[in-house]
């Protein structure tokens, strides 16, 4: 079956550039429309979780949406954040993100190149004796760097901040598409709430990432493509190889 039409479960980016290759190599369109959305816990559910932000004397943060939840519910709880409060970020523009809730000081907020490994090393001597709270989604897998806090034997606690919440996509004809890209387990989820007779047929799936993999797999998702990978680091490309092989 040729491929025409290609659904890509996110936000339209703001660069399409690699996309229009794409579109103006073979012909084919692109759809994208968000499967779900991202969504603070509410206080009775993060409350569930008998954790006290202020046990804790740093915190972890690898998304945006994770420093957002984070003040409000420490809001909402009337929990005042100290000042002493250190952030750890997995990147800069997480980091840079935090100025919108506090003023930014280099000696209380760090952050690496967007590796787990890259937080753990800036964690000197100086910081070993933190009581760390590493934020996390209901739908992440905190493995990769709560495995190197405890290869380290650092003091830390994983907290569930942000949720992830189907978006209603009654009005998308899902068999229309000939290709779905699929970034994150909880794009499986709100493909099972919202087409519960879904049946996959000759479209193709691509898996972007490795957390959505085994998602898609427990979903009887057949799997066609599958990236990042070294010959296609983005899903542009992993997707105008597949075209150039099954012309």
């Amino acid at each position: 079956m040729a491929v025409k039409n290609i659904l890509i479960s996110q936000n339209t980016p703001r660069q399409l550039t690699q996309y229009q290759v794409v579109t103006d190599k073979f012909g084919v369109q692109f759809t994208f429309r968000p499967f779900f959305s991202v969504q603070p816990l509410t206080s009775r559910e993060f409350r569930s979780q008998r954790l006290n932000i202020l046990d804790y004397t740093a915190v972890v943060f690898s998304s945006r949406h994770a420093i957002d939840a984070f003040f409000h519910l420490a809001e909402e709880l009337r929990v005042k954040i100290p000042e002493t409060m250190k952030y750890f970020c997995t990147t800069e523009a997480v980091a840079m993100y935090l100025q919108k809730h506090i003023v930014y000081r280099k000696r209380k907020i760090f952050y690496g190149t967007g590796t787990p490994e890259s937080v753990i090393a800036l964690i000197t001597a100086k910081h070993k004796g933190e009581k760390f709270l590493i934020t996390t989604s209901d739908s992440s897998n905190a493995d990769a760097i709560t495995s190197l806090f405890a290869a380290q034997k650092l003091s830390y606690v994983t907290g569930v901040f942000v949720k992830s919440v189907s978006n209603e996509l009654n009005d998308l004809d899902i068999k229309s598409f000939d290709m779905v890209v699929f970034f994150n387990p909880s794009d499986v989820k709100s493909l099972q709430e919202n087409f519960p007779d879904f049946e996959q047929g000759d479209i193709k799936f691509v898996s972007y990432g490795k957390s959505i993999v085994k998602a898609m797999e427990e979903a009887g998702l057949r799997i066609d493509v599958k990236a990042p990978t070294p010959e296609a680091p983005s899903v542009a490309k992993a997707i105008e190889n597949y075209l150039a092989e099954n012309k």
